[in-house]
């Protein structure tokens, strides 16, 4: 298993990421969005981002369901940029099938996969009271922290019952199926690469994927499991600020405080997510993130996330639909490239992270070219020449 690696020289003290959401925009399709996916790639690996992640989001306008075969496409198309899941849901797939299709890709192409990990749908059952549900945190109000926003927690129990969601989950399981431990599930995934693998009184071997040269990381938006998984099991962490604003602090220290040193890790290694729109100017940037909140409502609201709107075309928000994705838009970097660069700056200062993961969403394509192309310019990175 390939331990965290040191940034390329010439890179900043803290590198940047790409998660790619892989997003259905208006007006477009599924199919455009997966070639989009493999040509954001390419552009970020040439602009010298660490990594490229795909998200695992299932019966919405987003291209990234099938994750671990666009990772495949995505790594056959590009050279260095490790590649990887952000996160595979560990209750809607075997430790199993993750290791052997992870596995299968490393064997075209080793030393690059990162395997993210993420209990969403364990989680998702909990809440619903399938089993004993993880004690809330204490809601509190709006927090500026050493300049961070930390806002008033979202209350994501309150979308279990919207019928979409519900028929969603049921339709992505079998029947009856419960999804396992998550801290479970992780250690067979660590043990079907490490060759430990054992069923009952049965040693078993994944094949492909024991004794793959692959990266797990674990995802987490809470103080809970996730976090709890990766400290005591020494691996890295990402802490979701795009997601859960409001309990990145407390994810991370969690994490730290149960860390314990590995065969993959001596420290903790921290990544910490943000969403981001840069444009050469903050006016241009905030025309271009205006539907942003749109399609955060369609996902707060029950209905899952809807193809991307055009803010050329889109109405505003009405006070009742801005109140509720209010503490996303509120956390997100949007602006000309300073702008953006000195908020993800006091991010990383404040969470402590040792790399920053940004996701851009745009309408167009072209502008979420450019975001990426400014940030990293602004950021640092080691751009390669056309």
């Amino acid at each position: 298993m390939s331990e965290v690696g040191a940034p390329p020289a010439p890179a900043p003290a803290i590198a940047l990421s790409v998660l790619d959401l892989a997003p259905v925009t208006e007006g477009s399709d599924a199919a455009t969005a997966v070639r989009r996916a493999v040509a954001l790639a390419r552009h970020v690996e040439k602009l010298g981002y660490r990594r490229y992640w795909l998200a695992e989001h299932h019966l919405v306008a987003v291209a990234g369901s099938a994750t671990s075969t666009l990772i495949g496409l995505v790594a056959a198309a590009t050279d260095t940029i490790r590649v990887g899941s952000a996160a595979i849901q560990s209750g809607l797939h075997t430790p199993v099938s993750i290791v052997e299709a992870f596995g299968t890709i490393d064997a075209l192409y080793p030393g690059r996969l990162d395997l993210g990990l993420g209990r969403s749908a364990q989680r998702r059952t909990e809440l619903a009271g399938s089993i004993p549900p993880v004690v809330a945190s204490t809601p509190q109000p709006d927090q500026v922290v050493d300049g961070l926003l930390i806002p008033a927690p979202f209350p994501v129990e309150a979308l279990l019952g919207a019928p979409r969601i519900v028929a969603a989950f049921e339709a992505i399981q079998f029947d009856g199926a419960t999804p396992p431990d998550f801290d479970d599930a992780v250690g067979d995934v660590l043990a079907l690469l490490d060759g430990r693998f054992r069923y009952g009184d049965i040693g078993l071997s994944a094949v492909p994927g024991e004794g793959a040269d692959v990266a797990v990381w674990i995802f987490g938006s809470s103080k809970g499991q996730s976090a709890q998984t990766a400290g005591a099991r020494g691996l890295p962490f990402v802490a979701n600020y795009h997601v859960s604003p409001s309990t990145v602090l407390e994810a991370v220290e969690a994490y730290r405080s149960a860390f314990r040193p590995s065969a993959v890790l001596a420290e903790p290694y921290v990544v910490v997510s943000a969403d981001v729109v840069v444009a050469p100017d903050d006016a241009t940037a905030v025309h271009r993130a205006s539907t942003y909140g749109h399609w955060v409502h369609g996902i707060r609201s029950g209905a899952g996330a809807q193809p991307y709107p055009d803010p050329r075309t889109a109405s505003p928000l009405d006070a009742d639909a801005r109140a509720l994705v209010d503490d996303r838009i509120r956390t997100q970097f949007v602006g000309g490239p300073d702008t953006v660069v000195d908020g993800l700056r006091t991010l990383a200062r404040v969470t402590g992270a040792d790399e920053l993961v940004i996701t851009s969403v745009t309408h167009d394509f072209d502008h979420r070219l450019q975001s990426h192309e400014l940030l990293a310019r602004a950021w640092g990175l080691a751009v390669s020449p056309e």
